[in-house]
């Protein structure tokens, strides 16, 4: 007998680029940048926030605070004032400028351009240095996991595992390594405009002959 876990990868991360790539734009990252030092805020800044709340506030931010130097000696009301609407300012707003106080103390006010570095900075994990590393610096070493490329890999079928790490090791696997920045911003475009959390719309999804739910869950309703 032939189990869930047995089809699993039901697909390669290179199918799931190629039946996506139309649907979507080319584009690096949706959050709004000049460059990695801006990115690298507006990441942080997108945690449990959608891209388009990010998009309102940087640059209102980026006017005031425009490099590390200057968001090191920012007062905290003051980013609090500013980030509010992303959720969990008072965390964020902290974050944000102890990343701007290390970047100017130990990388000479610039932006790490490797992943061990990266993450010595607070708030940053791998799907963050992930992010800024393809789309500041064109360097892929990882695939970044975000609730939306967690949840559809799972529901997808890429992979059963139940961290972002392990998931992003799965993926790394099935997916050739010049597609592995492609496959996650598809995959988060996809989970905000069909693949749903709550209610997918799987009769409009070109991914539904090789999805899992759709043949284990979504067609037996």
């Amino acid at each position: 007998m032939t189990t869930a876990s047995s089809q699993i990868p039901t697909m390669s991360g290179d199918e799931v680029v190629k039946k996506l790539n139309p649907l979507y734009p080319d584009i690096k990252t949706p959050l709004l940048h000049s460059n990695a030092f801006q990115l690298l805020i507006a990441t942080v800044l997108s945690a449990q926030c959608t891209d388009e709340q990010v998009n309102r506030v940087t640059p209102v931010l980026f006017a005031k605070y425009p490099t590390s130097q200057a968001m090191a000696r920012a007062p905290i009301r003051s980013l609090e004032k500013i980030v509010k609407s992303t959720g969990f300012f008072h965390v964020k707003s902290r974050r944000i400028r102890e990343i701007s106080r290390l970047l100017e103390e130990k990388f000479g006010g610039k932006v790490p351009e490797n992943m061990e570095e990266l993450l010595l900075l607070p708030g940053v994990g791998r799907k963050t240095a992930n992010i800024v590393l393809s789309a500041a610096f064109d360097k892929i070493e990882g695939i970044a996991v975000d609730t939306h490329v967690f949840r559809l890999s799972r529901r997808i079928g890429l992979s059963e595992q139940n961290t972002p790490e392990k998931i992003e090791t799965d993926l790394m696997k099935i997916t050739p390594k010049e597609e592995w920045p492609r496959l996650t911003l598809v995959l988060i475009l996809h989970g905000r405009s069909i693949c749903f959390a709550r209610g997918p719309e799987c009769e409009r999804c070109v991914l539904s002959d090789h999805c899992l739910y759709y043949a284990t869950i979504y067609t037996k309703k």
